[in-house]
């Protein structure tokens, strides 16, 4: 199945990320830590498929919100994505998701 966001993933260099086939993502460990950080007893612990998980679910609201962004520096006939561009798609974005 062709990845729907390709035409838009582009890295810094300007390369498509797309044909560098590369899988971007976070890393579990680093989802682990982050999550374990706002556990209230020492004891609770999350297995792995959870965090794996919780690094998908954060992999695609990355990608939302960045196709968000350019969408809508796109319709202010902008061509370069800004802070204020992903601030006006923020508040949708979070009742979305």
């Amino acid at each position: 199945m062709a990845n729907p966001y390709a035409e838009r993933q582009v890295s810094h260099s300007g390369v498509n990320m797309a044909e560098k086939n590369e899988d971007i993502g976070f890393k579990k460990d680093t989802v682990n830590k982050l999550l374990s950080s706002f556990f209230k007893e020492d004891k609770t612990r999350l297995s792995g498929d959870a965090a794996l998980l919780v690094a998908e679910i954060l992999k695609v609201f990355v990608r939302e919100a960045a196709v968000r962004s350019q969408k809508q520096a796109a319709s202010e006939d902008c061509d370069q994505v800004d802070i204020e561009h992903f601030e006006k798609i923020l508040p949708q974005l979070l009742m979305d998701f």
